[in-house]
């Protein structure tokens, strides 16, 4: 197994950010406020309320 570098390794981790940010900031100028696409809308109310899945599972773990 080879041995990495932590300053190489974090030097990529910067090169590989400041493109993703690049390349958001792209996309933020071709969409020119384009609506979200429906599958990354949220309705308010979904956010921050568990779901009845969850709720149960929650309450199993704390039984165990």
């Amino acid at each position: 197994m080879p041995t990495q570098d932590p300053k190489e390794l974090l030097n990529n981790k910067h090169k590989m950010d400041q493109q993703k940010a690049e390349f958001a900031n792209f996309v933020r100028s071709v969409s020119d406020d384009a609506p979200p696409e429906p599958s990354q809308q949220f309705a308010a109310q979904d956010r921050g309320e568990p779901d009845q899945q969850n709720q149960l599972k929650d309450q199993e773990n704390r039984q165990i």
